[in-house]
């Protein structure tokens, strides 16, 4: 049977743009034949939080969105990042067999670097740490964006690395390329992002939703000018949520011009709400219940600590430390 695994860092509330562009493809993975495997990665959040009480809270919150928007702990192994204590060790025994130059290339470590920002050494091996979350259960599939295969690819070379020097202890994975990926735009067009600070927030107040919606930045063209909703970015989050049919309708609408852009957001704040209505109301049961959800990340973990021992015991052995 193959095993998926992927992680969610919880440095802060997941937007439209995390469940679009990730999390609804992979709680569709977990209806198939394979093995889940779903963390949060509380231990990489540690590389940009610094509150304790924030990461303890975005932790939390984090379990309590993905069960509410469909995550299922009978179907898929639901744990936090640093209750497997083996992750940790294994990260080290694969620093001590991972090239220097193969870190010094990847993305976040460069780009950071680029823009004279500080780096501390978390960031620089944090590949190392990706790298031992995938490694530790013996996964085969890792679900990724087409930007994020890199990744996967360190992984591959960080255990192959290990691999000619103490056998085929691990086994390679392979990177799950989510082929309907939604690319999500940001209420200034740009890529929607906490950072950017364009985002909107799935479970995120009403009333402040629908002021950010109506608050997307639109050209300034009349009213009856025709407009190409191919790029057009509100026409691109109101396909997030409609229908096809919808979606056609509304292209039409924009090819004949005759309409202003705050229709369309007012549309739009309809539509979102009633997408994520049922599983606003089952965040608020779970928000009510939090020994349950505290007992689903126990499971999760008890689960994932099996495979952990197994998979790290075997490699201890094959270096000679076990």
């Amino acid at each position: 049977m193959m095993r998926i695994l992927s992680g969610i860092q919880p440095t802060g509330r997941f937007h439209w743009g995390n469940y679009f562009g990730a999390i609804r493809q992979y709680i569709d993975l977990q209806n198939g034949q394979d093995t889940a495997f779903y963390f949060i990665a509380n231990l990489h959040a540690l590389t940009t939080i610094r509150d304790r009480d924030l990461l303890a809270r975005n932790t939390f919150d984090a379990a309590i969105d993905l069960l509410s928007l469909g995550l299922d702990p009978e179907r898929a192994t639901l744990f936090v990042q640093s209750d497997i204590s083996a992750v940790s060790e294994l990260c080290w025994i694969l620093m001590t067999t991972t090239p220097m130059g193969l870190l010094e290339r990847c993305h976040a470590y460069k780009d950071k670097k680029s823009k004279g920002l500080s780096a501390d050494a978390g960031l620089f091996t944090y590949p190392v740490l990706m790298a031992a979350d995938i490694l530790l259960y013996d996964s085969n599939l890792v679900p990724v964006g087409e930007d994020q295969k890199q990744h996967v690819e360190v992984c591959r070379d960080i255990a192959g690395s290990f691999n000619s020097s103490f056998g085929d202890a691990f086994v390679i994975p392979e990177a799950y390329i989510v082929k309907d990926t939604a690319k999500v735009p940001g209420l200034d067009g740009g890529k929607m992002s906490k950072s950017y600070g364009n985002s909107v927030e799935v479970f995120e107040d009403l009333k402040l939703q629908k002021k950010k919606i109506m608050g997307i930045t639109t050209d300034s063209r009349p009213i009856e000018s025709p407009k190409e909703p191919e790029g057009d970015h509100l026409f691109q989050l109101y396909s997030l949520f409609a229908t096809p049919e919808q979606t056609m309708t509304l292209a039409e609408r924009y090819r004949r011009g005759g309409f202003g852009y705050g229709e369309i957001k007012k549309e739009l704040v309809t539509l979102a709400e009633t997408f994520f209505a049922t599983a606003r109301k089952k965040r608020e049961e779970l928000l009510a219940k939090p020994d349950y959800v505290k007992k689903i990340l126990a499971d999760g973990a008890k689960k994932a600590q099996k495979k952990a021992e197994e998979v790290l015991t075997r490699i201890k052995k094959s270096c000679g430390i076990g």
